[in-house]
């Protein structure tokens, strides 16, 4: 991939990355509940989700569900009833002051990855978005897999340095978090739940 192309994919990355998302919302409610270095399981589960989402846009076989309605259809309605479920899960987690390890219920390392990982596979928008927008800087004369680990690994690197950012700012307000008690829970819950409801209508 030509330098200036790499520098205008990258700068796309970072401005995908900053904008507003279930793996970045995620991230930050985890940042809260579990603390920044827990949520490095969230987030590479999420970068794990990303690289399998790019590589079926650029092998083909996100072309393939854009194209099926039927298989499309199916992905909406796994991944807002994913999100809603996710919600769920969010909205009954314990108050901050006791999900830390003081004896509220701790969410296991792999349950993190597993969270973050299935929140990027499961949404639509984002099979949508990479099939539109990575074959913009495909280069058909040259190696398909070469391209795909330079665009996999800018992408993933950027969108878990912008979550960990995220994450840890998060992780730094929560004396200020944990008056609100369950509040915050709910509503980062309910904006889960309120994204998978529309998701199957507006994807």
């Amino acid at each position: 991939m030509p330098l200036d192309t790499w520098v205008i994919y990258f700068v796309s990355c970072v401005g995908l990355s900053l904008s507003p998302g279930p793996n970045g919302l995620l991230a930050l409610t985890h940042g809260v509940l579990h603390g920044s270095r827990r949520a490095l399981f969230t987030i590479s589960g999420g970068a794990l989700g990303f690289v399998i989402v790019i590589a079926l846009c650029m092998f083909g076989i996100g072309a393939l569900i854009k194209s099926s309605v039927v298989w499309l259809s199916v992905l909406k309605w796994v991944g807002g009833a994913y999100l809603v479920w996710l919600g769920i899960q969010v909205w009954r987690s314990p108050p901050m002051a006791t999900s830390a390890h003081t004896g509220g219920v701790v969410a296991s390392s792999w349950s993190l990855f597993r969270q973050g990982t299935l929140a990027s596979i499961t949404n639509p928008k984002v099979l949508l978005f990479f099939s539109a927008f990575l074959p913009q800087f495909l280069d058909p004369q040259n190696s398909l897999m070469h391209q795909f680990v330079i665009m996999a690994a800018t992408f993933v690197i950027t969108e878990f340095f912008a979550e960990f950012i995220l994450a840890s700012a998060a992780s730094r307000i929560r004396p200020w978090l944990e008056r609100a008690g369950r509040g915050f829970n709910r509503a980062c819950g309910g904006i889960f739940m309120a994204i998978g409801v529309a998701l199957p209508i507006r994807a």
